[in-house]
């Protein structure tokens, strides 16, 4: 992140309030002002004007005596007071309906004081009369300058919203960014060429337009981006994918053009938009077909970069972790023609990661980041930061002044198998039940040539399962054999085929790990071909909406006579698995009882625990 401790290129703020700018002061007085003119207004027109009373009335008032002056103002209206029969005065007003030729008459046989004229047409009058609105339309006109011109950009919809990387303060570097060599090695040239462009141009070497880049959520794509902004001393710009997306009609269109007209301008630069496949997805496939607004903004999109040359010095870098429901246009060679993989770490990158994020934390002597990182296979780098997050919190709560490797084990362990939930109350013959549940799993480790080494089992809820048996690789795996899914379906049907020795019947609890035997049986039929009945035939293609992005259906291209082969096969398959989880459990019957005891007592064991109870050899590892 760009941590700016660097005042001297800032705006000084406005002395104030905090956050409220003289353009804000000015647009709140001009309101007061306006509000005061209209009460003005209407007190000063209203005074004296007395209670509005119908002709009939008046009439009847003044046979009765009680009229005692009487204003006529062009004819039309008489203004007056009436007298009560105790003395008091009230005002009153009221219109003449129609010429009366008697009312001088009447009104003068009462008595009544009599006056006329018009109406008052003053100079103060009329100013008084029109400033509000005068006032009214120039608050209108000045908040609609501040709208247009300020930060709010409620009337620019056609802009872009692409925010300048500001160059102050401490930037990110390449050496920022652990691991990722072949990637970072790609992108140093896109910055190369910005810096020197004419030691490409003399030997004729073009750079890419545009680099996509790719990977898996959490690998550091966005990283990497305020990296490239960081090493290259030129404008650098940022925005969402979505931020091209608008509900009105061509606004994304205009957004892409303002965006290249920015770039243009700043050139040499580099634009960054994060999150493409919110606006690249394939076209034809929404529902909006050719007129929908996405596919607009994709078309400006496409004619843009095929559109500027790269004398511009402009270089489109795009991050996705979805580039398979991209539009083939945007990949071909002139526009994103350099895809870069920003691949999971492996183990010596994870702990380049953990070095970078335990720097600061004040660590215990007994922590061994390497161990860490060879225990944490699978893991990204958001990953592994949140787990040096995690033990940085547990260390807090526990009051140490040091973070142990307690303390990352149990972050481990929360991230893995979920939050440990100790107060749930469970009753003794479930708690039983769930003990012989997960030694099966656990045991059947230590008799499975191909299974991973176990990690820990419990016995304590976590998330929404009773317990928990989990195993870690030792090293990182890339693919599987044939060996290792199929004893992996033996330790699925562990907990299962535990409950049918002992108690004789299953539980829902088996529910997981059924599921996961049958979809590993699946695959190993119809996309990996491991059965010697069907061969290394792909059964099923994938069905993938690109409007949705995912797949929801799987399209059956083989006839009924082999669905039927293919439920026989993986039936067979977990079968096999289910039988010989049960062999094995009933032939180390003595050895299942006593790890479930033991976890009834203690209700979480590790593996150097499981092996020191049964009495196995100590595992020799690195970590």
């Amino acid at each position: 992140m760009n941590n700016n401790n660097n005042d001297s290129g800032k705006k000084k703020p406005e002395p104030g309030f905090p956050g409220f700018n003289f353009n804000n002061r000015m647009a709140l007085i001009s309101l007061v002002v306006l509000i005061g003119f209209f009460i003005f207004f209407f007190i000063y027109s209203d005074q004296d004007t007395g209670r509005q009373i119908p002709y009939s009335v008046f009439l009847g008032y003044l046979d009765q005596g009680m009229v005692e002056t009487a204003e006529i103002i062009d004819q039309t209206e008489i203004r007056g007071t009436l007298k009560g029969q105790t003395g008091e005065t009230a005002f009153f007003k009221t219109t003449i309906p129609y010429p009366d030729p008697n009312l001088i008459d009447r009104l003068t046989a009462k008595g009544v004081r009599l006056t006329g004229g018009v109406k008052d047409i003053t100079p103060l009058r009329i100013f008084i009369e029109f400033l509000p609105w005068v006032l009214g339309f120039v608050f209108i006109w000045f908040m609609f300058r501040q709208v247009q011109g300020g930060g709010n950009r409620a009337f620019s919809f056609g802009k872009s919203r692409a925010k300048k990387y500001l160059d102050t303060g401490k930037k990110l570097s390449f050496q920022d960014v652990a691991g990722q060599e072949e990637a970072k090695y790609e992108l140093q040239e896109v910055v190369e060429f910005l810096k020197h462009p004419d030691k490409f141009t003399k030997i004729g070497a073009k750079i890419p337009k545009g680099v996509l880049l790719v990977g898996l959520p959490g690998t550091g794509k966005t990283l990497l981006a305020k990296a490239i902004a960081g090493e290259a001393n030129v404008a650098f710009f940022h925005l969402s994918g979505s931020d091209f997306v608008e509900m009105f009609v061509g606004v994304g269109a205009s957004r892409v053009r303002d965006l290249f007209e920015q770039g243009r301008k700043n050139a040499p630069c580099i634009l960054f938009i994060d999150e493409l496949d919110a606006v690249g997805r394939t076209r034809g496939a929404g529902y909006g077909g050719g007129h929908d607004e996405r596919e607009q903004t994709l078309n400006q999109m496409l004619v843009e970069m095929d559109g500027f040359d790269t004398k511009d010095g402009v270089i489109i870098i795009a991050a996705t972790n979805r580039p398979d429901v991209l539009d083939p246009a945007l990949l071909r060679p002139g526009r994103f023609d350099r895809q870069v993989v920003v691949d999971m770490p492996d183990s010596r990158e994870r702990e380049k990661i953990l070095e970078l994020h335990c720097r600061p934390l004040p660590l215990a002597d007994n922590v061994e980041l390497k161990r860490i990182a060879r225990a944490t296979p699978g893991s990204s780098g958001a990953d592994l930061a949140n787990l040096v997050n995690e033990a940085a919190l547990f260390a807090a709560r526990h009051s140490r002044k040091k973070v142990d490797m307690d303390d990352f084990e149990e972050a481990r362990d929360k991230i893995l198998m979920g939050i440990a939930r100790r107060s749930k109350v469970i009753p003794p013959e479930v708690k039983k039940m769930t003990a012989y549940h997960e030694a099966g799993h656990a045991l059947l480790h230590y008799y499975l040539r191909n299974a991973d080494p176990l990690h820990k089992v419990t016995i304590v809820p976590h998330g929404q399962a009773l317990g928990v048996a989990f195993s870690l690789p030792e090293a990182d795996t890339y693919s599987r054999s044939k060996g290792w899914l199929e004893d992996r379906i033996v330790i699925s049907m562990g907990g299962y085929a535990a409950e049918d020795i002992i108690f004789h019947e299953s539980t829902t609890g088996a529910q997981n790990d059924i599921e996961q035997a049958t979809d590993i049986a699946r695959k190993m039929i119809c996309e990996w071909g491991m059965s010697a009945n069907l061969g290394p035939v792909a059964y099923g293609q994938k069905e993938e909406p690109i409007f949705i992005g995912k797949e929801i259906a799987r399209h059956k291209d083989y006839s009924e006579e082999t669905a039927e082969k293919i439920d026989h096969e993986v039936k067979a398959i977990v079968d096999n698995g289910l039988k010989r989880a049960c062999s094995l459990l009933n032939e180390h019957k003595e050895e299942l009882e006593l790890l479930a005891t033991t976890l009834l007592d203690k209700e979480t064991l590790d593996d150097d625990e499981v092996r020191k109870l049964l009495g196995f050899e100590a595992r020799k590892r690195e970590f």
